[in-house]
């Protein structure tokens, strides 16, 4: 991804600046004295020194995707990582420079999120857009440290950073899961498997939850429906998919009450857990 990255900023430097003809060399090197004993043309260089995470972009939880087949996909976000280069640029004249500088700031202050049409590779299609800084005043501060650990001659540079979205995660497919049981109950210690005592009594509270559907038009499902348990108080109204939540029941035999918005309301008898941990109801 880098190098796609680079031949990206390429790609964006050759139609802003505009380069025509090849007259304006883009490069990715580090500018060694060497390296820029070697320039023939006026050139930009752009040396990606550092990599890090954007610990502000980082996103810790789980994205669920359910399926058509009704299974659900499980997969973390993304990493969040910040590229960092120094931007420097190289002419025999000074005047052109300072011109080639400023003309190369102006193009990439114009893109602070990267144009997908200018995207290269592996860089199409991002999760998430592609954010770029330039002369960020935290990067770079101390400049004289940085050329004398190149060997070259002190010149102006500035920061340029693009944050990407790096995905190593696998995702996890699974049934949806429509039933829980939380056990509660005295415990031998609080180690990890948290056993309970021998002998102890333990209190089950079973949740779950399905979809209210229309079985006369298409199973298409019933959104604004409300569901409760009778006899306790619990109800749940179906979510724009049609799916309800109820729970924190002790295992036994309810009746489910649907409440349509016309007609008398319906009853339905469910046992808590379910032995196939199905709950949708139809109307």
């Amino acid at each position: 991804m880098l190098a796609d990255l680079d031949e990206t900023i390429r790609q964006v430097l050759i139609k802003e600046l505009p380069v025509k003809n090849g007259e304006i060399d883009i490069k990715f090197e580090q500018p060694k004295r060497e390296w820029s004993a070697r320039l023939s043309k006026p050139t930009v260089n752009l040396f990606l020194y550092d990599i890090r995470e954007n610990n502000v972009l980082r996103q810790n939880q789980w994205e669920n995707i359910r399926e058509k087949n009704g299974t659900f996909t499980k997969k973390r976000s993304p990493m969040r990582v910040d590229c960092f280069y120094m931007l420097t640029v190289w002419a025999s004249d000074p005047e052109d420079e300072h011109r080639l500088l400023t003309r190369s700031m102006m193009a990439l202050y114009r893109l602070p999120i990267l144009p997908e049409d200018r995207l290269v590779g592996s860089m199409r299609n991002p999760l998430f857009e592609i954010q770029t800084r330039l002369a960020a005043h935290d990067r770079l501060t101390n400049p004289a440290e940085v050329w004398a650990s190149l060997d070259n001659e002190m010149r102006p540079s500035l920061s340029y950073v693009v944050s990407l979205a790096l995905d190593p995660w696998s995702e996890v497919t699974g049934p949806a899961v429509r039933t829980f049981t939380f056990q509660v109950g005295q415990a031998q210690a609080p180690d990890r498997e948290q056993k309970l005592q021998a002998g102890g009594e333990a209190v089950g509270l079973v949740y779950f939850g399905g979809t209210l559907r229309n079985k006369g038009n298409g199973q298409n499902p019933i959104s604004g429906i409300r569901v409760a348990v009778k006899g306790t108080g619990l109800f749940s109204t179906s979510d724009a998919q049609g799916r309800y939540r109820l729970g924190g029941l002790p295992p036994g035999d309810y009746i489910l009450v649907i409440w349509p918005s016309t007609g008398k309301p319906i009853e339905k008898p469910v046992t808590l857990p379910a032995e196939a941990g199905d709950y949708d109801l139809w109307m």
